[in-house]
């Protein structure tokens, strides 16, 4: 009876060094295909000799963005504060009208049209209300940036919430097991999937209202968001600087999207098919 079990040991020693292969590539070969395009992107700007306001140079952009790195840096750290607590917000509030949705259909479907109504209107539409009504700049910005992040959270927790096997639910009421124990025991961890695939698409939307919203408020002074600086890089036409802040924000949004896949992982990859089948 020994010799079977040795069998998974050894499959899982060889398959060690497969999977530190496609590790690798998942790492090299996007950078491959960065480098490529950038190679050609400078090539480009060069041979046809085309002006900074135009189309500037990767190596143009790389130098501002060494250059004005200390103001740039000061206006993403703003930005990110807006998108976090947004992001942090919309987290609490999905999740809180998820557990009421799952509560009863009757009222899942009496709300749930005006969470698509919120998804569907225009940030960009209602941004200038909510400045103007809101006192506070900061927690206006936060407010239309959790208007954006807050949907996909709603929609992916409460079908997570929702989609438990139908035998594990008919044995948590044979066993009378109360709302809040099928809750915590049942529906909760069928639901994380869902949940942490939802914090994935909601933080990169957290950023992205909040740069659309620091581009509605237009608001200058000292702490003021990399949206605020794309908007005078192009006054004054300084479009290296413009590209050095879109790739700021383009490495933010990225930043979060690898952070909510770790912690994906770390959250799932020891007992979930959905992570531990990934490698």
């Amino acid at each position: 009876m020994s010799a079977p079990a040795s069998v998974p040991q050894n499959v899982r020693t060889a398959a060690r060094p497969m999977l530190q292969d496609q590790r690798v590539q998942r790492v090299l070969l996007p950078l491959l295909v960065a480098t490529m395009l950038l190679l050609a992107w400078q090539w480009t700007v060069v041979r046809l000799e085309l002006p900074p306001y135009v189309l500037p140079a990767p190596l143009q952009i790389a130098l501002t963005l060494w250059n004005d790195a200390g103001m740039l840096v000061s206006a993403l750290l703003v930005t990110l504060k807006i998108t976090l607590l947004a992001f942090l917000v919309s987290i609490v509030l999905g999740v809180l009208i998820s557990f009421l949705f799952v509560q009863s259909r009757w009222i899942e479907t009496a709300l749930f049209p005006y969470a698509v109504l919120l998804q569907v209107t225009p940030v960009v539409a209602i941004a200038p209300l909510i400045i103007i009504w809101v006192r506070d700049p900061t927690l206006s910005l936060v407010l239309c940036a959790t208007l954006v992040a807050l949907f996909p959270i709603i929609a992916n927790t409460t079908l997570g919430l929702r989609s438990i096997d139908a035998d594990l639910q008919s044995y948590f009421k044979l066993n009378r097991a109360t709302r809040l124990q099928t809750l915590v025991r049942l529906r909760i961890p069928s639901a994380l999937p869902y949940f942490f695939g939802g914090l994935r698409i909601s933080s990169g939307l957290a950023l992205i209202g909040a740069v659309v919203a620091e581009f509605v408020a237009g608001t200058g002074g000292s702490a003021t968001g990399l949206a605020y600086q794309i908007l005078m890089a192009g006054y004054q036409l300084n479009i290296p600087r413009m590209f050095a802040a879109l790739f700021l924000i383009s490495v933010a949004g990225v930043g979060l999207f690898m952070l909510m896949a770790w912690l994906s992982k770390l959250a799932l990859g020891s007992w979930h098919s959905s992570e531990s089948s990934a490698d």
